[in-house]
């Protein structure tokens, strides 16, 4: 028998005329969708999920920050959403919204305790060594399609760098890397291979934690067991489960978007001949423009209240509009650009559930050397199709290529 369709509940303000938050819009030009949805509403817009289901966007810079600086008003534990006994079995983002017992959904004290697990075993990361790691893998990546002349940097670069450094820094085994990346990938595509993929990373992140609690060494797994706050096993398993999923694909499109920015924009030309100080400029712009993560679920009012002249009930999803809070005139300068230098966009959320510091510095290791290796050895690198050949996938959720196809003189192995 086939479940019914998710309905909202009547009268629901989310549902009259609310905006999809799924079609081609996304793929084209999301910020004029942004632009729309603040002209016809303000600050939080309300959308509707796949299959009718309704939920609040915030697109206010001061109103995300609002939302997620409040926990006693906007909680992370999703089980308080009323929506859940009208979904099918078969809601294709139940995945990214069930609740489960890890980092992501803790609140208070439980909260507390585990990110300070997670944050000193990632303060303990040497930014050197991370460097050191961050160079042999991307040359070693680089050195398979040197030769060729041709690449294609998201499957073949960016979407494994990130990766690759993160199985040193938690401490995997690299000749583990194969099966972690095809489990991941199998996850996030959500297609049928989605629920083998994610039970396959939770076995190797459990097999981790077993090996290191024999075997501690210098890295975050083992920091995480030794950790004062006395996390159990399944606990590291998931947060280091937690900690691989949002260090990759972040970091992943990243860097694809900042080159794509780089190859496509006459100002950072100079990095391409070797300049330094454009690359942090790009990786800056890149996180205001085209940020990773465009819109992140989610928060879920604890109860009734209000936020940018909407009534939000208890029970509501209220997702998290990064891109749109980005893009928020109040925070730009009068031509529509952010400020240069200013580094005060969200896309590293806001709040308690923000992104550690620690976890922010290592990102930017990652994505600055990879840049750096990759036009050292390739200094003539160019797109390899026009620029509005770009796809980019069509998803509201994140902002990245499908391919970013280049081409360059042919080199040697470093």
């Amino acid at each position: 028998m086939t479940e019914p369709a998710a309905t909202p509940p009547p009268g629901c303000p989310a549902h009259a005329g609310a905006t999809p938050l799924y079609g081609p819009r996304f793929q084209t030009d999301p910020s004029q969708l942004y632009r729309e949805l603040r002209a016809a509403h303000g600050p939080v817009a309300p959308v509707e999920l796949a299959g009718g289901v309704p939920a609040w966007l915030v697109i206010g810079y001061r109103e995300l920050q609002q939302v997620t600086g409040q926990p006693q008003l906007f909680g992370r534990d999703s089980s308080r959403w009323r929506a859940w006994a009208t979904l099918p079995a078969d809601w294709p983002l139940k995945p990214m919204m069930a609740p489960v017992p890890s980092i992501l959904y803790a609140e208070g004290e439980e909260h507390v305790r585990r990110s300070r697990a997670v944050t000193d075993a990632l303060a303990g990361i040497d930014p050197f060594e991370l460097r050191k790691h961050a160079e042999e893998i991307a040359d070693g990546l680089i050195d398979e399609f040197a030769g060729r002349g041709e690449a294609d940097l998201v499957a073949e670069y960016a979407h494994r760098m990130p990766l690759l450094v993160l199985c040193r820094v938690l401490g995997l085994d690299e000749e583990q890397a194969p099966q972690l990346i095809a489990a991941l990938l199998a996850m996030l595509d959500g297609g049928p291979d989605a629920p083998a993929g994610a039970q396959r990373l939770l076995e190797l992140m459990l097999a981790l934690v077993e090996e290191k609690a024999e075997h501690p060494g210098a890295d975050v797994a083992s920091r995480m067991l030794a950790h004062p706050a006395g996390l159990t096993h399944d606990e590291v398993m998931r947060d280091l489960r937690v900690l691989l999923i949002a260090g990759h694909q972040p970091s992943s499109y990243w860097i694809s978007n900042t080159l794509r920015l780089m190859l496509t924009d006459e100002r950072f030309a100079a990095s391409l001949a070797g300049g330094r100080r454009s690359i942090s400029q790009a990786l800056n712009e890149a996180l205001w423009e085209d940020t990773p993560t465009q819109i992140f679920a989610g928060r879920w009012a604890v109860r009734d209240t209000q936020v940018g002249g909407q009534r939000i009930g208890e029970g509501d999803m209220v997702l998290l509009g990064i891109a749109g809070a980005n893009a928020d005139p109040a925070v730009r300068q009068p031509d529509g650009r952010p400020a240069e230098g200013n580094r005060a966009h969200l896309s590293y959320s806001y709040g308690e559930h923000g992104c550690p510091f620690p976890a922010q510095e290592a990102a930017e290791v990652i994505a600055t050397t990879a840049i750096e290796v990759l036009l050292d050895r390739l200094p003539d690198l160019r797109l390899a199709v026009a620029e509005h050949a770009l796809v980019w996938r069509p998803s509201a959720w994140v902002r990245g290529l499908v391919a970013l196809p280049v081409s360059f003189t042919p080199g040697h192995p470093a």
